[in-house]
C-alpha cells in the first residue's frame, strides 16, 4: 500500500465512507422521519396557476387537447415567430408526425448549431410555473439548454402543486435520482449588468409551453 492509499484510507474511515450501505440507510431514515416544512396553500385550479406563473416569467403558453395536435401547434408557433421549420427534439418525441405539419425535426441531442429544441418534461410545478426535467438517453438535457428557443410539452395531468410534490412524484416513479434534474422557470436571464434584465444570457431566450389535455 502506498502512502497515498494509506492516507486516503484513513480519511475514508474517519468520515465513515467505508460503510456506504449504512450511511445510505441512516440518510433514508432521517428523511423519512423528518417533518415537512411549511408549504403554501394553493387556491384554485393548478393548471391555471401554472399557466399564469409561467407567463409572468416570460414564457409563452398555448394549449392543445391531445398529443397528436402538438406538431401543428409547434409549426404555428415557429411560423408566427419567423423561426423556420427545423428543430431538434428529445428522442422520446421522435414518433410524433412532424412531417405532416411541414416540420423537419431530428430526434437527437442538441448541438450548438441547433436553434430550436423540443422536449417533454417530467412534471410542471404550479407554485412557481416551473418545469422539472430529468436527464437520460430519451431525454438529453442539451435539447432544453442549448437552442435559443425551447418548446416544452406539458401534460396537464403532470402538473403538481409544489416542489415537494414534484420530488415525491420522482421518488414514487423512479426511486433514485437520475444523473441530472433541471428546473426551468422561463427563459434564461441575468441582471448582472446595471441590474438590467437580459434574456437568453445562459440558455434559451424563448420558452414556449404547450399544455396537453383538458384541465379538470
Amino acid at each position: 500500500m502506498s502512502a497515498r492509499d494509506e492516507i486516503l484510507g484513513r480519511v475514508r474511515h474517519g468520515v465513515g465512507k467505508g460503510d456506504f450501505a449504512g450511511r445510505r440507510a441512516a440518510a433514508e431514515a432521517w428523511l423519512s422521519a423528518r417533518a415537512a416544512g411549511p408549504q403554501p396553500a394553493l387556491a384554485g385550479d393548478l393548471v391555471e396557476r401554472f399557466r399564469a406563473k409561467a407567463e409572468y416569467l416570460a414564457s409563452t403558453v398555448t394549449a392543445v387537447s391531445a398529443l397528436a395536435e402538438v406538431p401543428a401547434a409547434v409549426a404555428g408557433y415557429l411560423a408566427a415567430n419567423g423561426l423556420g421549420n427545423r428543430a431538434v427534439a428529445t428522442p422520446e418525441l421522435g414518433d410524433l408526425d412532424w412531417p405532416a405539419a411541414g416540420l423537419v425535426v431530428e430526434p437527437r441531442p442538441a448541438v450548438d448549431a441547433d436553434t430550436v429544441g423540443i422536449s417533454g418534461c417530467f412534471c410542471g410545478i404550479a407554485e412557481t410555473g416551473t418545469l422539472m426535467l430529468l436527464s437520460g438517453p430519451p431525454t438529453p438535457a442539451t435539447v432544453s439548454l442549448l437552442p435559443e428557443t425551447h418548446i416544452a410539452l406539458v401534460p396537464v395531468v403532470r402538473i403538481v402543486a409544489t416542489m415537494e410534490d414534484a420530488f415525491a412524484l420522482l421518488r414514487a416513479e423512479h426511486g433514485e435520482l437520475p444523473r441530472a434534474v433541471n428546473f426551468i422557470s422561463g427563459p434564461s436571464r441575468t441582471g448582472d449588468i446595471e441590474q438590467t434584465i437580459v434574456l437568453g444570457a445562459h440558455g434559451p431566450c424563448r420558452v414556449h409551453l404547450i399544455l396537453i389535455g383538458e384541465a379538470s
